[in-house]
C-alpha cells in the first residue's frame, strides 16, 4: 500500500521552516533578529514565486513554439497568472516597507556582498521578459509563432477582439509587463527608503542603478497599439469633422 500522505510531510514542513538562519542571532538584539528573519523569509518566498512564474513562462515559450490553439489558451492563463504572480510580489516589497531602517543598518553588516542582483532566477526572468530597451525572449517567440501561422503581430493589434485567442494573449503580455514594471517600481521605492544613497551591497549603485531598469518591457507591442490608436482616433475626428459639416 501507499504511504499515505499527510500535510506536514507532502509539504516537507519541518524542513520548509528550519531554513531560516539569521546571521544576526547571538550578536544583536532580539528585534534585530527578528526583523532579518522578516527579512529572510520575505526573500525565501520571492525565489519560490520565481521558479513557479519561471515555469509558467516556459509552458508559455513552448505554445508558442507550436501556435496550437488548445495550448494558446492554456497560455493565456498562464499568462495573467505570472501577471498576478508579480503584483504579489509587489505586495511583498510594500510589507517589506514595514522592516525598521535600524534594523537593517544592524544586520546588513552580516551580509558582505550578498545581493538580490546575484539571484539566478531573477536575471533568467530579465532575460525573458526583457525591456524597453532590449527585446526578451517571450514577446519574439509569440511573434514568430504568429508569423509561422500566415498572420503579423499588426495585424492581431488591428484586428483586437476579432483576433480571438491572439488578442488575449496580448492583453495578458500587456497585464505581465504591467505587473513587471509595478514591481521593480516598487523595489526602487523599498531601496530607496532603507539605503538612501548608499551602494548596493553587490557593489552597484544601489538606487540609481535600479532606477535605470525600471522601464516597461515589450516596447514593439506597445509602439502597435499606439499606431492603432492614433489610427482610431485620426478616423474618429475625420467622422465627426464631416458629421458637423453635414449639421451646419
Amino acid at each position: 500500500m501507499d504511504t499515505e500522505v499527510s500535510y506536514h510531510g507532502y509539504l516537507r514542513i519541518g524542513e520548509l521552516l528550519s531554513l531560516q538562519q539569521p546571521l544576526s542571532e547571538n550578536h544583536d538584539t532580539e528585534h534585530t533578529v527578528l526583523s532579518e528573519h522578516f527579512f529572510i523569509i520575505c526573500h525565501q518566498t520571492c525565489e519560490l514565486w520565481l521558479k513557479q512564474i519561471l515555469a509558467d513562462l516556459s509552458a508559455v515559450e513552448e505554445a508558442f513554439s507550436t501556435m496550437r490553439p488548445a495550448e494558446l489558451e492554456r497560455a493565456v492563463d498562464l499568462l495573467y497568472r505570472v501577471g498576478d504572480l508579480l503584483r504579489m510580489l509587489h505586495e511583498q516589497l510594500v510589507a517589506l516597507e514595514r522592516l525598521p531602517l535600524e534594523d537593517f543598518a544592524d544586520f546588513r553588516r552580516h551580509l558582505g556582498s550578498a545581493s538580490g542582483a546575484q539571484s539566478s532566477q531573477f536575471r533568467e526572468l530579465d532575460r525573458i521578459i526583457g525591456n524597453a530597451s532590449r527585446s526578451g525572449t517571450l514577446y519574439p517567440a509569440f511573434a514568430r509563432g504568429v508569423e509561422r501561422t500566415g498572420g503579423t503581430m499588426a495585424k492581431i493589434v488591428e484586428a483586437g477582439v476579432a483576433a480571438g485567442t491572439e488578442h488575449r494573449i496580448v492583453e495578458a503580455l500587456l497585464h505581465l509587463g504591467n505587473g513587471y514594471l509595478r514591481w521593480k517600481v516598487g523595489h526602487v521605492g523599498l531601496t530607496s527608503r532603507v539605503l538612501g544613497e548608499t551602494a548596493g551591497t553587490g557593489g552597484s549603485s544601489g538606487v540609481a542603478h535600479l532606477l535605470d531598469r525600471a522601464t516597461l518591457p515589450f516596447t514593439e507591442l506597445r509602439l502597435l497599439r499606439g499606431e492603432v490608436h492614433r489610427r482610431v482616433a485620426t478616423a474618429e475626428g475625420a467622422a465627426s469633422d464631416g458629421r458637423d459639416s453635414r449639421t451646419d
